[in-house]
């Protein structure tokens, strides 16, 4: 008899919903290994959160002793960050006697120093640590050392699963020696972040072009995914026509989207620093590319396997230089490509990811 795992989730994300998507490719991946993983969302962004209380506990009658996974990010749970609704939805399952997982999609709290960041932040770590405490286990894509806000005492209950690409394995096929060199972006920030990734794209990208241009070489910028087209007209007017060549696809079709990566030389990757909770880096990496980034305080194992070029954060000069490097050296490129194929074998890939959670649910 399989064993039946609910993975619960809270509000949807609109206009796609990563941990939804997550949850699809982690449950046909478990299916082979003996888990049926079934996805349940509370309803309390269309109901209210007195019904989808109400609700929750008529339907976790049935899920006594089974383990239930409770997907988190901070607005999966609230409107505007504050996730106090979680600590309800957590005493529930407690009662109805559920084995209680936690996945923590959100592994820090968001970033500001005005003082409704800092509140929400406060709030976010708490409500973090009580269900960290509540749970029989925890599920975190980055290195422990890296969560702050975690009590030692309670390390020992989590295990670090980075999460997937979200998008079908890339063919892993090898571009070099192509006159057009093309450098994807996969995702940008919205809102008041636009400027300066933009910023750092264009950076980036004008230095490496240069570069090429000595070599007789073009290069070619594809920004795709959430928030490209809302950032268009800041990348058009940023980036020199003359120089690199730029496309913009908007969202795509997670085929396409293999498609569209597995044909790039390079991922550049600018929404804060690569850490194992970033599905766009990821999907860099299971395309066989190699990844150029800012590294930061989640930045570590298993992303440090993987083929990424990494440098502090903000450092745009760093930044360039490396992308420069990884586009016009071969060696290096070859190095960083085949690393990112086995990394994405033994850590990045579905069968991996759930083999792990495998030994979670059944440990």
């Amino acid at each position: 008899m399989k064993l039946q795992v609910i993975a619960l989730l809270g509000r949807r994300d609109y206009p796609t919903d990563g941990v939804e998507d997550y949850c699809t490719y982690l449950g046909k991946a478990l299916k082979e290994q003996g888990v049926a993983l079934q996805l349940v969302r509370v309803p309390w962004a269309e109901r209210g959160w007195f019904y989808a209380l109400r609700w929750l506990w008529q339907e976790a009658r049935a899920w006594k002793g089974r383990w239930v996974l409770v997907q988190y990010t901070a607005l999966s749970w609230s409107r505007r960050g504050f996730p106090i609704g979680l600590l309800p939805v957590l005493k529930i399952l407690r009662g109805r006697k559920c084995r209680l997982g936690i996945v923590y999609h959100d592994a820090s709290g968001y970033i500001g120093h005005r003082f409704i960041d800092r509140l929400r932040r406060k709030v976010q770590h708490q409500v973090m640590r009580l269900a960290c405490q509540w749970a029989d286990r925890g599920i975190s894509p980055v290195p422990l050392e890296s969560l702050d806000w975690l009590p030692v005492s309670e390390r020992l209950k989590v295990s670090v699963i980075p999460v997937g690409p979200n998008i079908p394995e890339g063919t892993g096929e090898a571009r070099w020696g192509r006159e057009e060199k093309v450098v994807a972006v996969f995702g940008v920030t919205g809102g008041k972040n636009i400027p300066k990734e933009v910023a750092d794209i264009a950076f980036a990208t004008h230095k490496a072009a240069k570069r090429l241009r000595g070599e007789g070489k073009k290069l070619r910028l594809v920004v795709l995914g959430r928030g490209s087209e809302e950032a268009e007209a800041a990348l058009r007017q940023s980036i020199n026509g003359n120089e690199v060549s730029l496309s913009v696809l908007g969202l795509l079709p997670a085929e396409e989207i293999t498609r569209t990566l597995s044909q790039a030389d390079a991922l550049l990757f600018v929404r804060g620093h690569v850490s194992g909770r970033r599905t766009t880096a990821i999907a860099g990496i299971a395309c066989g590319l190699p990844v150029v980034g800012y590294s930061g305080k989640e930045t570590g194992f298993p992303i440090t396997e993987a083929g990424v070029l990494l440098v502090p954060q903000g450092d745009r000069e760093a930044l360039a230089e490396a992308l420069t490097q990884v586009l016009t050296d071969e060696n290096l490129w070859w190095e960083l490509h085949q690393r990112s194929k086995e990394a994405q074998r033994r850590y990045f890939s579905w069968d991996a990811i759930a083999g792990r959670f495998g030994e979670v649910l059944k440990g």
